[in-house]
């Protein structure tokens, strides 16, 4: 039984900067996939980034490629997400996810994780 657990949300102004954590509790994340969703209002959850290959590779939305960094501590059991030059468009629940198959042709997509945290609130300020 895996555990995800969301923290580092906020309010921030346009231009700042804000962490995620996103803590695993229960096993590592060892061979695994772990990523980014954030979902709008009455939309979809979408991609953000993702971490795998034990944390040798990296995957991006266009959206955020450039600003926003994930990237994984030594013991493997927590994924962060460093979001810099945020914009009011980035305003959203953000969610970790972890896939223990390592499905790589499902990554950017939400059916393909098994296993979600409860979300954190990010809003930009104006």
């Amino acid at each position: 039984q895996v555990h995800l657990v969301e923290s580092g949300g906020g309010l921030v102004q346009d231009g700042g900067s804000l962490r995620l954590s996103c803590a695993a509790s229960g096993r590592t994340f060892s061979n695994a996939a772990v990523a980014w969703f954030r979902q709008p209002p009455g939309k979809e959850r979408e991609f953000v980034a993702a971490i795998f290959r034990i944390a040798s590779r990296t995957s991006y939305a266009d959206s955020v490629k450039g600003r926003f960094t994930i990237s994984m501590d030594t013991t493997k059991s927590t994924v962060f997400l460093q979001m810099n030059s945020l914009k009011s468009d980035d305003t959203d629940v953000y969610y970790c996810a972890y896939d223990p198959r390592l499905i790589l042709s499902s990554l950017r997509l939400p059916n393909g994780y098994d296993y979600w945290g409860q979300g954190t609130q990010v809003t930009g300020s104006s």
